[in-house]
């Protein structure tokens, strides 16, 4: 899904000079700093949000939603996403690690904390899943994980939100996932890698809800689907240089003993294809010339496997 003006095409490739010139990016968008849930809001619109590099395109009818901390002063995303009004599920979740967001502050929000899967505020009550609401059997699994916002309280809290929240089987979360979890967050966080291995590590999460031959069963009182797969697609910004990798998983029990990386990147596809598998234009704010490379890429052994 190619931009078709030169004009447009021209103007982003010169955001993104000017974005990844440096080990911490800057999206120019304008961000406020008024008090409410979350922290921090931003003064832009969803546009503005969806200009983001890490944010898809968003499909009509669906609704853009994104959560702040107020960071050193500054306005930083906790993450944004696309959520389903009809099907009380998120398309997709989408964030960033670089150099706000990649530290280890804080610990896991406690599980005395009632509630512990909050509805999320930003949906005003219309179309939202309330508080803690049951999953039938189901993990109530992070899109984007806890562990991926460990630096601010508010952020690790903002994590919890039911549109966040998707139907995982138990094993396949705490015991699949969690391993490709685990290196996203060695390749973009302090730690194992951190900022060697990206200047800015831009991440997109979810499963499959727009289809019914992706969609598994159906959850919480048959609001929601539960996805028949799940999916990552990464962008990694490096000294100016652009990489992408995505994964591709069945959801299903694959038992209880980890998987090693190198059963991991058997679920390596391009973005392109994952594009095709989910219908979600990735990483579009890319220049025209950049995105077209980049997305044809799948070579699991320079993403740490």
């Amino acid at each position: 899904m190619k931009k078709n003006h030169f004009i447009v095409s021209l103007c982003l490739a010169l955001v993104g000079s000017l974005c990844f010139s440096c080990g911490d990016d800057d999206d120019n968008i304008s961000l406020g700093k008024s008090a409410g849930s979350g922290g921090g809001l931003p003064a832009s619109s969803e546009n503005a949000v969806l200009s983001r590099l890490e944010a898809p395109a968003a499909k009509s009818g669906n609704v853009v939603v994104s959560h702040w901390s107020v960071e050193g002063g500054d306005s930083v995303m906790t993450y944004c996403l696309e959520y389903d009004p009809v099907k009380h599920h998120s398309r997709w979740v989408a964030f960033r690690f670089d150099g706000r967001t990649r530290a280890n502050n804080v610990s896991r929000k406690s599980y005395d904390i009632s509630p512990q899967y909050p509805e999320d505020p930003k949906l005003g009550g219309q179309n939202a899943i309330e508080d803690d609401a049951r999953f039938n059997g189901y993990d109530h699994g992070h899109l984007c994980a806890s562990a991926d916002r460990l630096y601010s309280r508010t952020a690790n809290d903002n994590t919890f939100y039911m549109t966040n929240m998707s139907p995982q089987i138990g094993r396949f979360n705490q015991y699949y996932w969690v391993v490709l979890e685990g290196l996203v967050q060695d390749l973009g966080k302090s730690g194992k890698y951190g900022a060697n291995f990206a200047d800015t590590l831009y991440v997109v999460k979810g499963g499959t809800i727009d289809n019914a031959d992706q969609i598994l069963g159906y959850a919480c009182s048959n609001r929601m689907p539960v996805p028949k797969y799940y999916y990552m697609a990464l962008l990694r910004v490096k000294n100016g240089a652009y990489s992408s990798i995505a994964f591709w998983m069945e959801h299903k029990n694959y038992g209880t003993v980890k998987p090693s990386l190198a059963t991991i990147s058997q679920h390596c596809v391009s973005v392109q294809t994952l594009q095709n598998y989910t219908g979600i234009d990735f990483f579009h704010n890319l220049p025209d010339v950049v995105e077209q490379k980049v997305e044809q890429q799948c070579d699991p052994s320079s993403w740490g496997m």
